[in-house]
Protein backbone atom coordinates (compact mmCIF):
# COMPACT_ATOMS: atom_id res chain seq x y z
CA UNK A 1 0.00 0.00 0.00
CA UNK A 2 2.82 2.44 0.65
CA UNK A 3 3.53 2.40 -2.68
CA UNK A 4 0.72 3.80 -3.60
CA UNK A 5 2.62 7.21 -2.85
CA UNK A 6 5.79 7.58 -2.92
CA UNK A 7 8.82 9.83 -1.38
CA UNK A 8 11.62 10.93 -2.79
CA UNK A 9 14.37 13.60 -2.02
CA UNK A 10 16.99 15.08 -3.69
CA UNK A 11 18.80 18.75 -4.37
CA UNK A 12 16.28 19.62 -1.88
CA UNK A 13 12.99 18.99 -3.68
CA UNK A 14 10.53 16.63 -2.02
CA UNK A 15 8.90 14.75 -4.32
CA UNK A 16 5.27 13.47 -3.37
CA UNK A 17 4.11 10.93 -6.55
CA UNK A 18 0.34 9.70 -6.41
CA UNK A 19 1.32 6.05 -7.56
CA UNK A 20 -1.58 4.07 -8.71
CA UNK A 21 -2.20 4.65 -12.09
CA UNK A 22 -3.98 2.04 -12.87
CA UNK A 23 -7.13 3.95 -11.49
CA UNK A 24 -5.74 7.34 -12.35
CA UNK A 25 -4.16 7.47 -8.53
CA UNK A 26 -7.69 7.69 -7.22
CA UNK A 27 -7.63 8.07 -3.69
CA UNK A 28 -8.58 5.63 -1.10
CA UNK A 29 -8.64 4.36 2.56
CA UNK A 30 -4.79 3.44 2.32
CA UNK A 31 -3.96 6.35 0.32
CA UNK A 32 -5.29 9.22 2.30
CA UNK A 33 -3.84 8.59 5.30
CA UNK A 34 -0.09 7.60 3.49
CA UNK A 35 -0.74 11.06 1.77
CA UNK A 36 -0.93 13.26 5.19
CA UNK A 37 2.16 11.40 6.36
CA UNK A 38 4.37 12.33 3.43
CA UNK A 39 2.89 15.97 3.52
CA UNK A 40 3.41 16.41 7.08
CA UNK A 41 6.95 14.63 6.44
CA UNK A 42 8.15 16.65 4.03
CA UNK A 43 6.84 19.84 6.10
CA UNK A 44 9.01 19.13 8.42
CA UNK A 45 11.97 17.58 6.63
CA UNK A 46 14.71 20.36 7.14
CA UNK A 47 16.18 19.13 4.28
CA UNK A 48 13.88 19.99 1.67
CA UNK A 49 13.62 23.79 0.43
CA UNK A 50 10.65 23.17 -2.05
CA UNK A 51 7.53 20.18 -2.39
CA UNK A 52 6.25 19.31 -5.62
CA UNK A 53 3.11 17.19 -5.79
CA UNK A 54 2.79 15.16 -9.36
CA UNK A 55 1.04 11.97 -10.42
CA UNK A 56 2.62 8.93 -12.14
CA UNK A 57 0.42 7.37 -15.08
CA UNK A 58 -2.26 9.28 -17.13
CA UNK A 59 -3.37 11.42 -14.44
CA UNK A 60 -2.79 13.99 -11.51
CA UNK A 61 -5.29 12.46 -9.48
CA UNK A 62 -8.87 11.92 -10.83
CA UNK A 63 -10.22 12.35 -7.19
CA UNK A 64 -11.82 9.65 -4.69
CA UNK A 65 -11.96 5.60 -5.21
CA UNK A 66 -15.56 6.09 -6.19
CA UNK A 67 -15.62 2.10 -6.46
CA UNK A 68 -14.41 2.05 -2.35
CA UNK A 69 -17.30 4.59 -1.73
CA UNK A 70 -19.90 2.13 -3.87
CA UNK A 71 -18.30 -1.29 -1.90
CA UNK A 72 -19.12 0.50 1.81
CA UNK A 73 -22.04 2.48 0.90
CA UNK A 74 -23.44 1.72 4.63
CA UNK A 75 -20.32 2.62 6.63
CA UNK A 76 -19.74 5.88 4.36
CA UNK A 77 -20.98 8.42 7.12
CA UNK A 78 -18.59 6.99 9.15
CA UNK A 79 -15.34 6.80 6.39
CA UNK A 80 -16.08 10.17 6.01
CA UNK A 81 -15.57 11.31 9.09
CA UNK A 82 -12.55 9.60 9.74
CA UNK A 83 -10.63 10.16 6.36
CA UNK A 84 -11.67 13.68 5.35
CA UNK A 85 -10.29 14.05 9.26
CA UNK A 86 -6.47 12.54 7.34
CA UNK A 87 -6.88 14.30 3.95
CA UNK A 88 -7.67 18.05 5.81
CA UNK A 89 -4.24 17.44 7.89
CA UNK A 90 -2.05 16.55 4.59
CA UNK A 91 -4.16 19.99 3.26
CA UNK A 92 -2.96 21.93 6.24
CA UNK A 93 1.01 20.19 6.10
CA UNK A 94 1.16 21.88 2.72
CA UNK A 95 -0.18 25.28 3.69
CA UNK A 96 1.67 25.14 7.04
CA UNK A 97 5.20 24.33 5.03
CA UNK A 98 7.40 26.75 5.47
CA UNK A 99 8.62 26.69 2.05
CA UNK A 100 6.70 26.49 -1.34
CA UNK A 101 4.77 23.68 -2.62
CA UNK A 102 4.71 23.27 -6.62
CA UNK A 103 1.44 20.92 -8.01
CA UNK A 104 2.74 19.68 -11.21
CA UNK A 105 -0.35 18.24 -13.12
CA UNK A 106 -1.87 16.48 -16.18
CA UNK A 107 -4.18 14.07 -17.47
CA UNK A 108 -7.28 14.15 -15.51
CA UNK A 109 -7.84 16.63 -12.04
CA UNK A 110 -10.92 16.06 -10.69
CA UNK A 111 -12.77 15.94 -7.32
CA UNK A 112 -9.48 15.54 -4.40
CA UNK A 113 -7.02 16.32 -6.80
CA UNK A 114 -8.56 20.12 -7.55
CA UNK A 115 -8.45 20.33 -3.46
CA UNK A 116 -4.85 19.12 -3.71
CA UNK A 117 -3.76 21.44 -5.95
CA UNK A 118 -6.03 24.26 -4.80
CA UNK A 119 -3.53 23.78 -1.27
CA UNK A 120 -0.48 24.35 -3.43
CA UNK A 121 1.05 27.94 -3.74
CA UNK A 122 2.24 27.38 -7.75
CA UNK A 123 0.67 25.41 -10.10
CA UNK A 124 1.97 24.28 -13.49
CA UNK A 125 -0.29 22.26 -15.91
CA UNK A 126 0.09 20.58 -19.16
CA UNK A 127 -1.91 22.00 -21.90
CA UNK A 128 -4.32 19.23 -22.77
CA UNK A 129 -5.62 18.42 -18.28
CA UNK A 130 -8.65 18.44 -18.14
CA UNK A 131 -10.26 19.76 -14.81
CA UNK A 132 -13.50 18.90 -12.50
CA UNK A 133 -14.86 19.66 -9.48
CA UNK A 134 -17.21 16.34 -9.56
CA UNK A 135 -18.45 16.32 -6.36
CA UNK A 136 -21.51 17.05 -7.27
CA UNK A 137 -21.58 14.49 -9.81
CA UNK A 138 -21.99 11.87 -6.86
CA UNK A 139 -24.12 13.91 -4.91
CA UNK A 140 -21.70 15.41 -2.29
CA UNK A 141 -20.21 18.96 -1.39
CA UNK A 142 -16.13 18.90 -1.51
CA UNK A 143 -13.98 18.44 0.73
CA UNK A 144 -10.11 19.14 1.07
CA UNK A 145 -10.29 22.98 1.20
CA UNK A 146 -11.88 23.57 -2.24
CA UNK A 147 -14.85 25.97 -0.11
CA UNK A 148 -12.61 27.58 1.51
CA UNK A 149 -9.34 28.12 -1.39
CA UNK A 150 -11.61 28.74 -4.59
CA UNK A 151 -13.94 31.45 -3.55
CA UNK A 152 -10.85 33.18 -2.41
CA UNK A 153 -8.58 32.32 -5.61
CA UNK A 154 -11.45 32.85 -8.11
CA UNK A 155 -13.98 34.90 -6.85
CA UNK A 156 -17.50 33.64 -5.06
CA UNK A 157 -19.44 32.78 -8.67
CA UNK A 158 -17.02 31.54 -10.49
CA UNK A 159 -15.90 29.29 -7.84
CA UNK A 160 -19.96 28.37 -7.05
CA UNK A 161 -20.07 27.38 -11.31
CA UNK A 162 -17.51 25.04 -10.97
CA UNK A 163 -18.76 23.65 -7.57
CA UNK A 164 -22.19 23.20 -8.33
CA UNK A 165 -22.08 22.17 -12.05
CA UNK A 166 -18.89 20.28 -12.13
CA UNK A 167 -18.30 20.57 -15.67
CA UNK A 168 -14.98 19.72 -17.63
CA UNK A 169 -12.50 22.96 -17.87
CA UNK A 170 -9.80 22.91 -20.18
CA UNK A 171 -6.18 24.38 -18.57
CA UNK A 172 -5.95 28.00 -20.48
CA UNK A 173 -9.67 28.49 -19.25
CA UNK A 174 -8.37 27.86 -15.41
CA UNK A 175 -5.42 29.44 -15.83
CA UNK A 176 -7.39 32.77 -16.90
CA UNK A 177 -9.51 32.23 -14.17
CA UNK A 178 -6.29 32.70 -11.98
CA UNK A 179 -5.99 28.77 -10.68
CA UNK A 180 -3.06 27.74 -12.34
CA UNK A 181 0.80 29.99 -12.42
CA UNK A 182 1.62 28.61 -16.39
CA UNK A 183 0.69 26.15 -19.26
CA UNK A 184 2.85 24.31 -20.78
CA UNK A 185 3.02 21.88 -23.87
CA UNK A 186 3.02 17.96 -22.29
CA UNK A 187 5.56 16.63 -23.60
CA UNK A 188 7.42 20.02 -21.97
CA UNK A 189 5.56 19.60 -18.31
CA UNK A 190 8.77 17.51 -17.15
CA UNK A 191 11.21 19.64 -18.08
CA UNK A 192 9.32 22.89 -17.33
CA UNK A 193 8.51 21.69 -13.47
CA UNK A 194 12.35 20.56 -13.29
CA UNK A 195 12.96 24.33 -14.23
CA UNK A 196 10.37 25.65 -12.05
CA UNK A 197 11.20 23.64 -9.09
CA UNK A 198 15.13 24.24 -9.40
CA UNK A 199 14.74 27.97 -9.56
CA UNK A 200 12.57 27.98 -6.36
CA UNK A 201 15.62 25.69 -4.36
CA UNK A 202 17.83 27.61 -5.67
CA UNK A 203 16.26 30.56 -4.00
CA UNK A 204 15.88 32.40 -0.47
CA UNK A 205 13.25 29.87 0.45
CA UNK A 206 13.80 31.01 4.34
CA UNK A 207 12.07 34.54 2.51
CA UNK A 208 9.54 32.73 0.39
CA UNK A 209 8.56 30.85 3.68
CA UNK A 210 7.90 33.65 5.49
CA UNK A 211 5.95 35.22 2.23
CA UNK A 212 4.40 32.66 1.90
CA UNK A 213 2.78 32.60 6.16
CA UNK A 214 2.44 36.15 5.24
CA UNK A 215 -0.06 35.52 2.24
CA UNK A 216 -1.58 32.67 4.41
CA UNK A 217 -2.53 34.52 6.92
CA UNK A 218 -3.67 37.76 5.02
CA UNK A 219 -7.16 36.89 4.78
CA UNK A 220 -7.70 36.89 8.98
CA UNK A 221 -6.47 40.11 9.76
CA UNK A 222 -6.75 44.04 9.45
CA UNK A 223 -4.44 45.66 7.48
CA UNK A 224 -2.84 47.23 10.48
CA UNK A 225 -2.02 43.67 11.83
CA UNK A 226 -0.94 42.54 8.36
CA UNK A 227 1.49 45.67 8.46
CA UNK A 228 2.94 44.56 11.86
CA UNK A 229 3.18 41.02 10.82
CA UNK A 230 5.24 42.38 7.34
CA UNK A 231 7.71 44.29 9.29
CA UNK A 232 8.82 41.46 11.72
CA UNK A 233 9.11 38.98 8.94
CA UNK A 234 11.30 41.38 7.14
CA UNK A 235 13.16 41.94 10.24
CA UNK A 236 13.64 38.03 10.31
CA UNK A 237 14.83 37.86 6.83
CA UNK A 238 17.34 40.36 6.89
CA UNK A 239 18.87 38.80 9.97
CA UNK A 240 19.70 35.54 7.28
CA UNK A 241 22.51 35.06 5.12
CA UNK A 242 20.56 35.21 2.29
CA UNK A 243 19.62 38.39 2.58
CA UNK A 244 23.25 39.63 3.17
CA UNK A 245 23.90 37.84 0.39
CA UNK A 246 21.20 38.93 -2.10
CA UNK A 247 22.72 42.92 -0.99
CA UNK A 248 26.01 42.43 -1.58
CA UNK A 249 25.26 40.63 -4.92
CA UNK A 250 22.77 43.52 -6.07
CA UNK A 251 25.78 46.41 -5.04
CA UNK A 252 28.58 43.91 -6.78
CA UNK A 253 25.85 43.31 -9.61
CA UNK A 254 26.10 40.11 -10.26
CA UNK A 255 23.42 36.85 -9.47
CA UNK A 256 23.30 35.66 -6.01
CA UNK A 257 23.74 32.38 -4.42
CA UNK A 258 21.30 31.71 -2.11
CA UNK A 259 21.68 28.74 0.55
CA UNK A 260 18.18 29.00 2.24
CA UNK A 261 19.98 30.20 5.65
Amino acid sequence: MNEYILYDLADGVATITLNRPQVMNALDAGMIVRLRELCEQAEHDDNARVIMLRGAGPAFLAGGDVAAFHANLPRMPAMVAELAGELHRAILALRRAFKPVVASVHGAVAGAGMSLMAAADMVIAADDTRFSMAYSRIGTSPDGGSTFFLPQLLGYQRAMELMLLSETVEADTLRSMGLINRVVPAAELESKTRDLIARLADGPTRAYGETKALANQAFGRVLAEQLDAEAQAFARCAATRDFAEGVTAFVEKRSPHFRGE
